[in-house]
């Protein structure tokens, strides 16, 4: 089984549907967890776009990725899905071999409307998933 960390800023929506995608599309070959810098609440947009698929990530938490180090976990696979590009700081995880960049937009920053920001939303969600199955395809045994 390959473990996979996802981390972002606050834990609150890419990560988080990272997380929810690839322990169910990897059929119990990955197991993935979640962790940001600054755990924050659920992001309300994530929740919504996610349960339209059908996955429920409603009750997950948020979790300090310095708690999991402190806690000694370790992982096969870190992925930063923060937005490195436009300068979002994303946190690392020591002794990890293998490290992959996303650089996917923060949901929590999107302007507009509810419904443009929903849509803004459902594409990070749409471009997660296939991120996800790219990384299965290349790490399945």
């Amino acid at each position: 089984m390959i473990k996979v960390l996802f981390v972002c800023v606050h834990n609150s929506a890419r990560s988080q549907m990272a997380e929810a995608f690839l322990n169910r599309l990897g059929n119990g070959d990955f197991y993935a967890e979640s962790a940001g810098i600054e755990p924050g609440r659920l992001n309300p947009m994530a929740i919504k776009v996610m349960e339209e698929i059908g996955y429920d990530i409603r009750h997950n938490s948020t979790d300090s990725v310095f708690n999991f180090f402190k806690e000694g976990r370790t992982y096969s696979l870190l992925v930063k899905v923060c937005d490195q590009i436009n300068g979002q700081k994303c946190p690392i995880f020591p002794m990890i071999h293998y490290v992959l960049d996303w650089n996917l937009e923060d949901p929590s920053g999107f302007e507009g409307t509810y419904e443009e920001r929903l849509d803004k939303t459902r594409k990070v969600r749409d471009e997660i998933k296939a991120k996800v199955e790219s990384l299965i395809a290349a790490y399945k045994d």
